[in-house]
């Protein structure tokens, strides 16, 4: 019983054979899906997957890479999506990405306070998205007072120290495939230190593939490579990793009936 809670499968990778990588997925254990939109195209393109199946949710957000793009219409129509569509689980990704240079630091951190204020006025968990800006990510998340809503730190690249002060702010450490890499220290470090009712997993496909596929597109089935290698680093068996992750990631967003 697996939840990939960060998935892209709006995106174009997927265009081709959605129906068979959904199919792949249900008979590898995952049971539930949550679907990133991040900008118009994905947002709108998550709601139509949304739509088409039972086992998928949906978080809508504005993206820091895109954040000059962002006005007041994006705004609301995200807004208005929170409060009027069910499937519609977190507010995100949104959060800081100081890799690419698209959006001005100023403009990004504006966008990211902009949108923690949203999820709070309408009682939704954050998903972050962090890049070379964890201490701007951490510091923003404090001043905003998002232990509010909490979330989650989506693909968490952080330390173990990093990783404290975000439990502490309420926030879930979610990770995907670079944990399986031989050479991740630090990811492995952070499976092993995190307490079991704050973790979930992810693949974030189609990017991060796991070990043994890294390097090929990634897609959700995928997950349960990352739930057996944190299984083996935490030395519990695979079905309670896939259970406890499972259990939180509903309780973080308030799924019921599952």
């Amino acid at each position: 019983m697996l939840f990939d809670t960060h998935a892209h499968l709006n995106d174009d990778a997927f265009i081709d054979d959605l129906e068979e990588t959904v199919q792949r997925a249900r008979e590898a254990g995952v049971k539930l899906i949550n679907i990133v939109g991040f900008d118009d195209k994905s947002i709108k393109r998550a709601i139509e997957i949304s739509n088409q199946y039972k086992e998928m949710y949906l978080t809508v957000g504005w993206h820091p890479v895109e954040a000059i793009d962002f006005t007041d219409e994006k705004y609301e129509m995200i807004k208005n999506l929170a409060l009027t569509n069910e499937k519609v689980i977190a507010i995100g990704e949104i959060g800081l990405d100081y890799y690419w240079d698209k959006s001005p630091k100023d403009i990004q951190q504006q966008v990211f306070r902009k949108q923690i204020q949203l999820a709070k006025e309408v009682n939704k968990p954050i998903v972050i998205h962090c890049r070379d800006a964890m201490n701007d990510v951490l510091k923003i998340l404090q001043e905003e007072n998002a232990k509010e809503v909490g979330g989650i730190m989506h693909c968490f690249s952080g330390s173990v120290e990093s990783m404290n002060i975000a439990l502490k702010e309420n926030f879930h450490i979610s990770l995907g495939g670079p944990v399986t890499y031989k050479n991740a220290k630090t990811p492995k470090e952070v499976a092993k230190a995190c307490p079991i009712d704050r973790l979930l997993i992810e693949t974030d496909c189609p990017y991060l593939t796991p070990t043994p596929y890294r390097g090929k597109r990634n897609e959700t089935s995928y997950v349960k490579y990352v739930a057996q290698e944190i299984a083996d680093i935490r030395e519990m068996s695979y079905e309670k990793l896939g259970e406890e992750t499972f259990n939180n990631a509903c309780k973080l967003f308030k799924i019921k009936n599952y």
